[in-house]
């Protein structure tokens, strides 16, 4: 097939155009796959993952994220590369995308490459310009390395079969957590048409499992598994809604990630929401901690929010918040409380309770032990006791503990009623200027620390 690229522009000048246009792409995660060099090949791709760098906007991102293109038939509200958006455009071939990922990896700027696009002339067309692009890399320049590709929703299943046999890890963007929104801003997307590439590639990765046990050397078929990304922010979704999809996208479709990005308002629109205070990092960063609890630490989405209450409170991290509204359930006994519940303690983490339950099998643990073992005792000494005492006398009440949890933010910030808006205070608010002592600092006055 003949490709229809841009020839007046140098590969430098596609590459300032497409790097840019590719920063609202999500990609801070490792490779999860651990491929050693061949001695044949170039590259490795260890399971430590690939290269990351920050860019301006405080995004981790891989050191060479491109896309393919900017040109793009469709014409979502948000997105910097729509159609109707007048912007300076380019396209890569694909031996362009080869050579600049060969160049950095020999000049040691990158581990790997991701791959994003815009959809140029239709789905199928943009799909067999990104199989060409990683067919050369893998095959003409040898590159062994992590390499990670956006499916495109509405290509051919074929291509993304022979795509995901040459990739490490694929993805297909949600855009946004709901049809409703989907409809709403992105006219010419379907949730139908999404949903149907990362069915294919889950149900491909399960056939190639299966495949490897019986045939060793068959070939990988997507071993870093895929992942999705969706904006927050430019619906009306709440935290509650959002966290139910990533639940549900995590048990039926067995993702790896589902990355947030928080919505940044590039495009005038009537239909776009007004960014006051900038886009919402904060709830960005509270989602992503939610995330956390939800694949690592046994929670449920129902546990975490309701509808009754469906927003996180941002001065808190999740685990704080959930820990708060149920206070029935402490304080904990640290050296009787199985791991699950020990585990559900603001303060505690995975490691840290793991060596709970490990070191009490030989010893019983006061708060010294705690401390050394890793536990952050300024967040959890509201909710543990050791051989029945707490670390201080304390009240186990929500205001109460909000409060002192709250007490040594660096920036004060005032919530709306959504508990989202936030502000610095000014000298000017209305409001109590003299800090009240936590229960941390009378801990340390008796005990002679302060």
């Amino acid at each position: 097939m003949e490709y229809l690229v841009s020839n007046e522009m140098t590969m430098m000048d596609k590459l300032q155009i497409l790097s840019d246009a590719a920063k609202y792409d999500v990609a801070c995660t490792s490779s999860g796959v651990d491929r050693k060099g061949n001695g044949r090949d170039m590259g490795n791709c260890l399971a430590g993952g690939i290269c990351h760098s920050f860019s301006a906007d405080g995004r981790c991102i891989s050191l060479l994220k491109i896309l393919f293109t900017n040109e793009c038939i469709y014409d979502c509200k948000y997105c910097l590369n729509r159609r109707s958006n007048d912007i300076p455009r380019a396209t890569f071939t694909p031996e362009e995308v080869c050579e600049l990922t060969m160049q950095f990896y020999r000049r040691n700027y990158i581990e790997g490459l991701f791959l994003s696009s815009g959809i140029i002339q239709n789905p199928n067309y943009t799909m067999e310009l990104i199989y060409r692009t990683i067919y050369l890399l893998r095959n003409r320049y040898r590159f062994n390395g992590y390499v990670h590709v956006k499916a495109i929703p509405g290509a051919d299943p074929r291509l993304i079969q022979l795509t995901g046999y040459l990739a490490d890890r694929m993805s297909v963007n949600l855009e946004l957590p709901t049809a409703e929104g989907l409809k709403n801003l992105a006219p010419n997307k379907h949730r139908k048409t999404i949903l149907k590439p990362m069915r294919q590639i889950q149900n491909g990765i399960t056939e190639n499992k299966n495949e490897i046990m019986l045939y060793r050397n068959a070939p990988r078929f997507v071993a870093g598994g895929q992942s999705t990304q969706m904006i927050i922010g430019a619906t009306p979704e709440n935290d509650f809604q959002i966290i139910n999809v990533a639940e549900n996208l995590y048990d039926k479709f067995s993702l790896k990630r589902v990355f947030y990005s928080a919505f940044v308002r590039v495009n005038e629109d009537k239909d776009l929401p007004a960014l006051p205070g900038g886009p919402p990092l904060l709830r960005e960063h509270r989602l992503y901690q939610a995330d956390w609890l939800l694949r690592f630490y046994g929670f449920k989405a129902k546990e975490l929010l309701s509808e009754d209450r469906p927003f996180f409170n941002v001065m808190l991290d999740p685990k704080e918040d959930w820990a708060v509204r149920h206070l029935e359930q402490f304080p904990v006994e640290i050296n009787r409380a199985p791991y699950e519940m020990i585990l559900r303690v603001p303060g505690i983490g995975v490691k840290s309770a793991m060596r709970i339950v490990n070191a009490r099998r030989s010893a019983s643990l006061d708060f010294n032990a705690l401390k050394k073992i890793g536990v952050v005792l300024k967040r959890a000494l509201y909710f543990i006791t050791c051989n029945g005492r707490m670390m201080y006398h304390t009240k186990l009440e929500e205001d109460y503990i909000v409060r002192n949890l709250t007490a040594d933010a660096k920036v004060k910030r005032q919530l709306g009623e959504d508990g989202m808006t936030y502000r610095q205070l000014s000298l000017f608010d209305d409001t109590t200027l003299a800090a009240q002592p936590t229960i941390v600092d009378s801990g340390k006055v008796l005990m002679g620390q302060m």
